[in-house]
């Protein structure tokens, strides 16, 4: 260290605080970076890479950017899951005694952005934290820094809840002890790109004690306390806004676990990964920013509450019945700024006078928001509209304060108005005098030389100045003027009373920057006691505006109000998959309809590939979480239960991370769903057991069927290519058979996309090959090949009934169904003991009567020998 000069001792000091980040080290003009992180910057950002001396033979590697520029390298960074600490000079390099103090001012992280591109207008981004207690529960808080929002819950389930809470956050950031378990990091990469941090104190500080008062759970307060000591820590500031921590309870809340959301799409598509095709994407007719990110929580927690539901159905219902009230609403929310977000800034320090417009245009809509509710008519409407709150003391405040089009820049001056303070109008009138008393000097001296290109300018070197081309100076008299500076062309005089309505102009207008600085800061610290006021009402604002777009998009779509069932009995009529019908035309959607009761809790769906049984499968969840978040349903009629869990395993895919198959893959989201679902969830089953052998895979599939049949109870959809399984409708009371039609016109199959009952007769595997335009030749080959292995199939049938029935009528056969003890051993041969240990072993009543048959059948063989 003593080796490199004193400038790089100090990088090197405060970099040893901030290892996993890159050092932004302020240096005149330029944040600049060495040794490795130089090395990796330039990569990143793609700067050059230089170096420079530090003391030792070696040369120092180097890069930097310079400091009006840094926001967007920054934003580069952060977007890629680094973090940056700024480094500042924080001493008057004039009063420096060696080299300049800096400190770290911020450490900017993904889940501690408070502007820019990467904070997306209708997403929140959260960083949240977890703290693992000795009896084995979790403390999992997350927190919205932008915003303020802050919720905390303690998880008893294992680590499993844990992953699943972490991913339907979406948190960009994870803080946790240093001591964290390992194993739990790698399951949490699998899931999602995460930056990790550390913060090992947990114990609450007093600059936001305020803010636990709802916490009452001492687990719990730890938990927000290791989030908040690390945004404290990490900030450096006052942190205003942020709201009080709320409790919130996960079963309070329809669950879809990471795989079922997934599946679902239901904020994001699995191909793209991006919002469009999904059902947020469908439902977003949102007007506001809060508003798009409140429909997205929404859409991540369906309610189980009925009353909480059927409150959220009145206003949409209202709002359906008042279409030129919403269309009004709608219009008004347009010019309604991100509250949320904008609170934030103000508390941050980094709101500028164009932000305060904003809020004012915003607030200035609240009272015709309110006049609009209270005209609606409706209980629900008009307890909304007591909840908004105009903040008449802002919009006064900002109204006499702020100009209507202030400049980006809080440190330029045109930001407040004439008449708000009267020493900044004094200020004003003299730079505004003293222009004036400019332009008509210049008049003077034109009339008073002759020279009428003569001019009087200014530059910021020289102050003000009487210019005279070189042509004109002859004109000059002698002594006229005072020579300033001499140019290419001109020449550039002064005169005793230029110079001192130049120091009066400069004075004032100097004065007049540095006090509108004072008076906007004023301005913005009288704002920021207003905070929790914007923030509450933001939440109401964010809620009509939700619900508005529900309205909006059911009377659109001729969507239908759901009525709950509480025989836990789904009836939808002309059903409709809500993102499908909308990609496609509508009118060439074909609807179809689902009945489930107490005595059909299982349907079992068979029918061709591409004929519609996923998509069926998906519309039936996707209507019940429709339902469940307040929104109307695609259905001519819908009658549902309030489902408490939703499992999914629909698609095939490899989770090449973790490296595991796709048959491991569905084996685990299937084991998910068979230990969590009670008789209230819902469960969509697609192929299970495609991915193994035959034989292994119908086994599987049946177990599983059995399984929730006899000990769940759930509402299930499964579909299946396996049609031997479809004769369990005869063994299973409360297991249906249903299928997707198809019928065949001249070879070639045709899919109606219906679902009818019973069981489908064939899977049309190869037609729907010859759709997909494989060669001719490999076609008619396929079609040989399968009539071969029909064939086949029809005579090794035939064989087994046939010495079935003969071995039936042996002596030596033995009798299933009766009490084995009585068979006197002696009886038979060693082969036959053999074979009798065997059907000790088996319950042939629970086997269905094709595999009663094979395994009949294989014995009948061993005993022929």
């Amino acid at each position: 260290m003593a080796a490199y000069t004193p400038m790089i001792q100090q990088y090197l000091r405060v970099k040893a605080e901030y290892e996993d980040a890159f050092l932004f080290f302020r240096l005149g003009d330029f944040y600049e970076m060495f040794f490795d992180d130089a090395i990796k910057a330039s990569q990143e950002l793609e700067i050059t890479l230089t170096s420079r001396e530090g003391g030792t033979e070696e040369r120092i590697p180097m890069c930097g950017v310079p400091y009006h520029a840094a926001p967007n390298y920054i934003e580069q960074l952060v977007e890629r899951g680094y973090k940056v600490a700024i480094c500042e000079q924080t001493e008057d390099p004039k009063q420096a005694k060696g080299v300049v103090r800096r400190e770290v001012v911020q450490l900017i992280t993904p889940g501690t952005m408070m502007e820019g591109k990467v904070l997306h207008d209708k997403e929140n981004n959260y960083i949240a934290s977890i703290t693992h207690f000795e009896d084995d529960t979790f403390g999992f808080a997350y927190n919205d820094l932008s915003t303020g929002e802050t919720k905390v819950s303690l998880l008893s389930s294992g680590f499993d809840e844990v992953l699943n809470e972490l991913s339907v956050s979406g948190a960009k950031e994870l803080v946790v002890e240093s001591s964290f378990n390992e194993e739990w990091k790698r399951k949490i990469k699998e899931r999602s790109v995460m930056t990790f941090s550390f913060e090992d104190d947990c114990s609450p500080m007093d600059q936001y004690h305020h803010l636990l008062e709802e916490v009452n759970q001492d687990k719990l307060r730890q938990t927000i306390a290791r989030l908040f000591n690390y945004l404290y820590r990490t900030q450096k500031r006052s942190l205003d806004h942020l709201q009080k921590g709320t409790i919130y309870q996960p079963h309070h809340y329809l669950k879809i676990d990471y795989f079922s959301k997934r599946n679902l799409e239901l904020t994001e598509t699995i191909r793209s990964k991006g919002k469009k095709g999904s059902l947020l994407w469908l439902l977003d007719e949102t007007q506001t920013a809060m508003g798009g990110r409140l429909l997205k929580q929404w859409v991540d927690r369906p309610l189980v509450n009925e009353d909480e539901i059927i409150s959220r159905q009145k206003l949409v219902e209202t709002f359906i019945n008042a279409y030129f009230e919403r269309e009004e609403l709608r219009e008004k929310l347009k010019e309604v700024y991100d509250l949320e977000r904008l609170a934030g800034r103000v508390a941050f320090g980094n709101v500028n006078a164009r932000d305060l417009v904003q809020l004012r245009r915003s607030l200035l809509q609240i009272p015709e928001l309110k006049d609009l509710l209270k005209n609606l008519s409706s209980a629900e409407a008009e307890t909304l509209s007591e909840r908004l709150d105009p903040c008449e003391e802002i919009v006064d405040l900002l109204e006499s304060a702020i100009m209507d089009n202030p400049p980006l820049s809080i440190k330029d001056g045109n930001m407040i108005k004439d008449g708000y303070h009267e020493e900044l109008d004094k200020y004003r009138d003299a730079t505004r005098n003293g222009k004036t008393w400019i332009a008509l000097l210049e008049k003077q001296e034109r009339e008073k030389t002759g020279i009428k290109s003569l001019k009087v300018g200014y530059n910021r070197v020289f102050g003000y100045y009487i210019e005279v081309t070189k042509a004109n100076l002859h004109l000059l008299q002698e002594g006229q003027y005072e020579r300033k500076q001499t140019l290419t062309n001109a020449e550039r005089f002064v005169t005793p009373e230029l110079k001192e309505k130049e120091a009066l102009i400069l004075q004032a207008e100097e004065k007049s920057i540095e006090l509108e600085y004072e008076l906007f800061t004023a301005v913005r610290e009288h704002v920021k006691e207003f905070i929790p006021r914007l923030q509450s009402l933001a939440k109401s604002v964010s809620a009509l505006d939700v619900l508005q777009c529900f309205a909006t998009v059911s009377e659109k779509r001729h969507y239908v109000k759901p009525v709950f069932s509480k025989e836990h009995r789904i009836m939808i009529k002309d059903g409709r998959h809500p993102v499908v019908e909308k990609v496609m035309n509508a009118q060439e959607y074909v609807p179809n309809d689902c009945y489930m009761d107490a005595e059909r809790e299982v349907l079992l769906i068979t029918g061709p590939n591409m004929s519609g049984k996923s998509t069926y499968m998906r519309q039936i969840a996707l209507t019940a979480i429709l339902a469940q978040i307040g929104c109307y349903v695609p259905a001519s009629e819908a009658v549902l239960p309030i489902f408490d869990q939703v499992f999914t395993r629909i698609g095939a895919a490899d989770d090449l991370i973790s490296g595991q198959s796709t048959f491991m893959v569905e084996m685990l989201e299937a084991k998910n769903a068979i230990v969590n679902a009670t008789q209230n969830s819902l469960i969509l089953f697609d192929e299970i057991g495609r991915g193994t052998s035959t034989y292994d895979g119908m086994s599987l599939a049946q177990a599983i069927i059995e399984y929730i049949h006899h000990r769940i109870g759930a509402k299930t959809l499964f579909s299946t290519h396996y049609h031997e399984l479809t004769v369990l409708e005869e063994e299973l009371t409360r297991v249906k058979n249903v299928h997707v039609s198809a019928i065949e016109q001249n070879g070639k199959v045709v899919f109606l996309h219906k679902i009818k009952e019973g069981a489908a007769d064939k899977s049309y595997g190869i037609h729907v090959a010859q759709l997909a335009e494989l060669p001719e030749e490999l076609i008619n080959r396929a079609n040989e090949i399968l009539t071969r292995f029909e064939q086949q199939d029809e005579q090794i049938n035939s064989v087994k009934e046939k010495e079935f029935s003969n071995a039936a009528k042996s002596n030596t056969q033995l009798s299933f169904f009766e009490d084995q003890s009585e068979v006197k051993e002696s009886a038979f041969s060693s082969k036959e003991k053999s074979v009798i240990s065997k059907v000790k072993t088996l319950d042939i009543l629970e086997m269905t009567p094709m595999q009663a048959l094979n395994t009949l059948y294989e014995l009948h063989k061993k005993l022929k020998g």
